[in-house]
């Protein structure tokens, strides 16, 4: 059935999105988001987490059906709990690019998510988690973190900014990845060509939807893949100014109930 809104798809990140600074999600945000899904809309979680990162969110939010996860190298079915889809990053081209970014940098700290509904998150020496609410295993040396498939490798590197990193990564790594920054603290290696529009087209198609139909918010420059495929993109007051730039709405922030005020303005009535 067709939303009696002017968009039927919601696409929302999490981390400085939906959520907010503790991880948590505020009541108007939920209330705001029944109140959609209760008019026809569909609620999409399109985020940079993977799947294991997720699942608690998404009981939290009363989620049974799908999320992009990843940065859309996963489609997961909170359902059924298994993949719909998924892609890996190739090992070997990950190593190869941590070598050509160490290269033109010096020396980065590395971080995989592996691939899978159970996947683990590895972190490398000197390593540090931008979440440290999130859990992950830490191992003794960056060869351990090939052990297994892998979805992504996170980057940190000791003085330079994401911005300076995420560019200085795009320089060299050519075809070998996708380059994305998508938090404080979060510069990330992807399969190439894979990103959030890539998931959230898929996503859509299974649900008999399309770009026209979809409303997005994000706050970081991984969202801009994501912002050009929907028809219409809202970034949050704290969003990074790349995003910013090629949004269609500036919002209030995550801990403003930025997507509520959206949504509110949306609902016939309210």
């Amino acid at each position: 059935m067709a939303a009696p809104l002017a968009y039927a798809l919601i696409a929302t990140d999490l981390d400085g999105t939906l959520l907010r600074g503790d991880d948590t999600l505020s009541d108007r945000s939920l209330a705001a988001l029944a109140r959609v899904a209760a008019a026809g809309a569909r609620h999409l979680v399109v985020t940079g987490r993977p799947v294991p990162r997720v699942r608690p969110l998404l009981d939290d939010l009363g989620t049974a059906g799908l999320a992009v996860c990843g940065q859309g190298a996963q489609l997961y079915d909170a359902g059924v709990h298994r993949l719909l889809w998924s892609v890996t990053l190739d090992r070997e081209l990950a190593e190869t690019a941590l070598g050509k970014i160490e290269a033109e940098v010096g020396q980065v700290y590395a971080a995989v998510d592996q691939d899978g509904v159970d996947g683990l998150t590895l972190i490398e020496p000197g390593y540090l988690m931008p979440h440290p609410t999130l859990p992950a295993v830490r191992v003794e040396r960056r060869d351990d973190l090939w052990c297994a498939p892998i979805s992504k490798v996170l980057l940190r590197h000791p003085t330079l900014s994401d911005d300076e990193l995420a560019a200085a990564a795009r320089s060299v790594v050519g075809s070998l990845a996708t380059v994305t920054m998508s938090g404080p603290g979060t510069v990330e290696l992807q399969p190439c060509g894979i990103n959030k529009a890539t998931g959230l087209a898929l996503a859509a198609e299974h649900l008999g939807l399309r770009r026209e139909h979809a409303l997005a918010f994000g706050d970081m420059p991984n969202d801009i893949p994501m912002f050009q495929w929907a028809a219409r993109g809202v970034a949050m007051a704290n969003a990074h100014p790349e995003l910013k730039a090629v949004a269609d709405e500036v919002t209030l922030s995550n801990e403003d109930d930025g997507i509520a005020v959206v949504l509110d303005r949306l609902l016939p009535g309210h």
